[in-house]
């Protein structure tokens, strides 16, 4: 089988990163896989085996147009038989635009819960405003578009499928559910770097704003004057970070909260926190949830992506609202007071990410099964 992925990762021209990996064993079950995405200057045209990548290095708002036409002069030099986009959006558009005409089947992948209100919601009364993307309206137009015309959907959490359905009903292909894969072996734990704290919160993710930081930040203020020891590390980088610096001087954090970038080993210092939280507006899955919960550390987290579908609310995870600094800064003070929640709640949420793992099976082998039956 020939397929090709219209990706949005740069790190797949990174021979070293996990994802390159990933696609080289997609590659190998599937005979021959070609990608095109999006990528860094020093990204160059390449082939590892059947695995073949393709950069574009253009503007963003030329990079639709750019990955269209790559992608349909592949389909057609290759005799391709599937497309698989990367998201409904801009990858999904050119995927449809570039299939159009050819033998090539669409396949689109939603990785993203993109119809949660808060993929175009900036806060509320409760919270900081986190002003979201505009273009997020302009992609829901895009999905509108695309979604119906493809002829197999892979959706990541059962929270997505069910978003999908009640938006589109009979107008397309019954999506298939197969999660985001994650290892079931974790690394060593990493020591977390030098600090003064007594209580170590750790979250990890792009500091962009769907992941709502500031939340976390409002929160950590509330408890501060009770719990003066505790402390933030926030592990990732972003357009948001600047701002979040900002904010961490104008609630006199600065000896609270240090910025640890991006991290290669953030599983590994995950496992040296006392609670791992995340704020995120929305998650298509939330891969972070499990590596958490397989680290055994605590979790606090919104009712995003996968809770309530593996992981339950103050039996697994203590689960609050979206954009609610006070249900979360509850949750820190509960983690810090009650010994019991410290102790059972990793227990319960382990067992409860093993048991979706195991359930899960083969994450490859599904995705190319799923390829496969549509091709």
């Amino acid at each position: 089988m020939k397929a090709l992925f219209v990706s949005n990762d740069p790190d797949i021209f990174d021979p070293e990163s996990a994802v390159h990996a990933r696609m080289r064993e997609y590659a190998a079950r599937l005979g021959e896989l070609h990608i095109v995405s999006p990528a860094g200057a020093d990204a160059r045209e390449f082939t590892d085996g059947p695995l073949h990548l393709y950069p574009i290095h253009t503007f963003r708002f030329l990079r639709r147009r750019a990955l269209a036409k790559r992608t349909r002069e592949l389909v057609l030099r290759h005799s391709i038989n599937l497309v698989s986009a990367q998201d409904p959006f801009e990858q999904g558009m050119a995927a449809l635009e570039a299939v159009e005409g050819t033998d090539a089947k669409l396949h689109v992948q939603v990785h993203t819960d993109f119809l949660s209100p808060w993929f175009t919601k900036n806060g509320n009364w409760r919270s900081a405003q986190v002003r979201m993307p505009t273009l997020n309206r302009v992609r829901r137009r895009y999905a509108d578009t695309v979604l119906p015309q493809a002829e197999g959907i892979r959706v990541v959490s059962e929270r997505v499928r069910a978003s999908l359905i009640a938006r589109y009903a009979g107008r397309i292909v019954e999506p298939a559910v197969i999660p985001v894969e994650v290892p079931a072996v974790i690394p060593p734990p990493v020591p977390l770097p030098a600090h003064s704290f007594t209580f170590a919160l750790i979250t990890i993710g792009r500091l962009e704003p769907e992941k709502r930081i500031e939340d976390i930040l409002e929160a950590l203020a509330l408890v501060v004057p009770k719990y003066p020891t505790v402390g933030l590390f926030i592990v990732g980088d972003g357009r948001e970070r600047r701002a979040l610096e900002k904010l961490v001087r104008a609630k006199a954090l600065g000896k609270n909260v240090i910025f640890l970038g991006a991290r290669r080993d953030a599983w590994g210092l995950l496992q040296s926190a006392q609670v791992f939280i995340q704020a995120s507006a929305y998650e298509g899955y939330g891969r972070t949830l499990v590596e958490a919960a397989l680290a055994k550390v605590p979790i606090i987290t919104t009712d995003v992506g996968i809770v309530g579908e593996v992981f339950k609310g103050y039996e697994d995870v203590l689960a609050v609202p979206v954009a609610d600094p006070t249900a979360l800064s509850l949750s820190i003070v509960g983690v810090i007071e009650d010994q019991g929640t410290r102790v059972n709640l990793p227990i319960a949420a382990e067992t409860a990410a093993r048991d979706h793992l195991r359930a899960q099976g083969n994450i490859p082998e599904r995705v190319v099964a799923d390829l496969e039956r549509i091709a």
